[in-house]
């Protein structure tokens, strides 16, 4: 065997080794370790309380802007505000879990 092919034939070994050793490393996880990627990455979003305080303050800003000059507008914006906001937080958080969980059981 000349000196040329056993050069190649171990070129495509090698590259064959490499492309193994990269399909195992890029296939799916267990649904365990899927489910505690995405509950971190659920809990590190937006969540119910963060959606709630934000939801507030602009509710209270849109009330003062929208009543007459009481308070009763503010508190009215607030509280409906933060029953809101906190609604979109929960849903976001949900929606964060589901999108981290299908990208880790895809293999991603």
């Amino acid at each position: 065997m000349a000196r040329s092919e056993l050069v190649r034939r171990v070129g495509i070994a090698g590259a064959m080794a490499i492309a193994c050793l990269y399909a195992a490393a890029t296939q799916a996880q267990s649904a365990a370790e899927c489910g505690a990627r995405a509950d971190r990455a659920a809990r590190d979003s937006t969540g119910v309380l963060g959606g709630a305080v934000t939801g507030g303050v602009g509710g209270a800003a849109f009330g003062a802007i929208v009543s007459d000059k009481s308070s009763r507008g503010a508190k009215r914006g607030a509280s409906l505000g933060a029953i809101v906001g906190g609604a979109a937080g929960a849903r976001n958080q949900n929606e964060v879990y589901k999108r981290v969980y299908d990208d880790c059981m895809k293999g991603r």
